[in-house]
Order: structure tokens, then C-alpha cells, then sequence
């Protein structure tokens, strides 16, 4: 495909980048992103996204803008407050990117559902903020090979990570936080509070990392957490092993219960 002169001048500071160049803008407009929640982390990514030239990006969630939304999801307004988030969402990047197609998909995302709702994409970016649909996911993007971008928020803390399970040397997210006890337990913002801007860094650096593994420019951050403090402000950053008992990919297929310190380190996405 060619780019036009409104694509050319749109794209122009991806393109002088040697690293994406107008062979990458192209990988980025033949691409299709799932993201999965339009909170905290996915607000911001979707945004990023869409200005990137994603070519098509389907948009998972299931709930309504809420005034305590507003702190940190920077893609709706007081305005928006009981619309379904999907349909603000796809507003905003019509008005964005009239490069991207966008598909709302009012739904909570599941064991039953995944793989329709997950199907025919060359990338997931977990937003999501709960262990079951997170778990969820990433079992279904090991079997389908997909690239998994998961990112969580909790706090004054971020998380980022990559995961391509499928791979032998690679983990998965369920490595990181094995079988939780209570899928549904995550520390909400509701109950200890989130910093608004740290959903804007987790979720712009997340789209940072789908666009690498769409484009393929730098090292590949597979099987790396990064985890960023706004504390301090500190970063450092964990290689995941993989482990061989994992049910989501381990040869083993066992089952590997989740330790109260692993549960600690998967932190809200909303």
C-alpha cells in the first residue's frame, strides 16, 4: 500500500524515524489492535493508538462514564457522564484518525466469548482490571499466538509488560502471577486511590509497546515487566521467567497456585 500526501504529512515524525519509516506507518495501518477496557489504561492507549495509524482497532467494554472516571480517564467529559464508554470512545477517535475503522464492542469480555471477541487481530493490549479476564486473555493469546501488551495501575505505581507465551523462551502473564486464589480479587482504586497521570503513562507507554511489536523497531520487551513508581520517581525493570508448570503454557500443564507476594504485584488497571 501507498501512503497519501495527507497520510505523508499525518504520519511525517513517524516516517523521518529510521526506525519505523514509511514501511512501519504502512505495518501500522494494515494493523488490528484488541484493546480490552476503556478505563484508566485503556483511555489514554486508545488514544495513542489511534493518532499511531492503527488501522483498525476493536474497542472491549461493557460500562458507562462515571464522574469518579473523570480523575484519570482523560477521554470523556462531565458531558459524557451514562453514555457507554464505547460510544464516546469511538467519537473521540473519529474525530482523532479518520484513517482508523473502529469497532465498539459492548460486552464483558469471558471464557465463553474470548475468541470471537478476540479474533482476527494481530495484537491485544489488556487493560483490564480484574485476574479473570486478565487470565482469560493471556491463556487465549498463547493459544493463538497473539502478542499480549498488559498493563496495570495502582496507586503511584505502573506496570508494563509483553508477553508471547507461545514461544519457548518466552512467559506468559499467567507465569507472572500463576492461578489466583480469587480471580476476581484486585486492589481497586476505589478502595486505596490511584494518581490520575500515572493512567496516562501507563497507558501511553502500553501503546509505546504495541507499536513495537506491530512495527518491530528496538529490542522486543517480551517476557520484561516494567514497573515505574511515581514515588520516587523510579523505574526498574524484571526479566519473568518462564515456568515449565504453567497451564497457560508450560509443558507440564499443572496447576500453579498465585503467593500472596505475586498477588501484591498485579495491581489495578482502573
Amino acid at each position: 500500500m501507498s501512503l497519501s500526501d495527507a497520510q505523508l504529512d499525518r504520519y511525517a515524525r513517524h516516517i523521518v524515524l529510521k526506525e519505523i519509516g514509511g514501511a512501519g506507518q504502512r505495518k501500522l495501518l494494515r494493523a488490528a489492535v484488541a484493546l480490552v477496557g476503556a478505563g484508566g489504561i485503556g483511555a489514554p492507549a486508545l488514544q495513542y493508538l489511534a493518532a499511531a495509524g492503527v488501522g483498525r482497532i476493536r474497542l472491549i467494554d461493557d460500562d458507562q462514564v462515571s464522574l469518579d472516571n473523570l480523575q484519570r480517564q482523560v477521554l470523556f467529559g462531565t458531558d459524557d457522564i451514562g453514555r457507554d464508554k464505547v460510544e464516546v470512545a469511538g467519537e473521540r477517535v473519529a474525530a482523532l484518525n479518520p484513517d482508523v475503522r473502529f469497532q465498539p464492542v459492548k460486552a464483558r469480555l469471558d471464557a465463553d466469548n474470548v475468541a470471537d471477541l478476540l479474533g482476527a487481530v494481530d495484537l491485544v493490549l489488556d487493560g483490564s482490571d480484574n485476574f479473570m479476564t486478565r487470565l482469560t486473555v493471556s491463556d487465549h493469546c498463547t493459544r493463538a499466538r497473539l502478542p499480549l501488551v498488559s498493563a496495570a495501575i495502582g496507586q503511584f505505581q505502573a506496570q508494563i509488560g509483553t508477553f508471547r507465551g507461545w514461544e519457548a523462551d518466552r512467559p506468559c502473564y499467567r507465569c507472572f502471577v500463576g492461578d489466583a486464589f480469587d480471580a476476581d480479587d484486585c486492589d481497586s482504586c476505589a478502595e486505596l486511590g490511584v494518581l490520575g497521570a500515572m493512567a496516562g503513562i501507563a497507558g501511553s507507554w502500553a501503546a509505546m509497546e504495541a507499536v513495537r511489536e506491530i512495527v518491530g523497531f528496538g529490542e522486543t520487551q517480551a517476557g520484561r515487566l516494567h514497573i515505574f513508581s511515581g514515588l520516587g520517581p523510579s523505574m526498574r525493570t524484571i526479566r519473568i521467567a518462564k515456568d515449565p508448570a504453567c497451564r497457560g503454557c508450560g509443558a507440564a500443564q499443572a496447576p500453579n497456585s498465585l503467593s500472596a507476594s505475586a498477588k501484591k504485584r498485579a495491581v489495578s488497571a482502573d
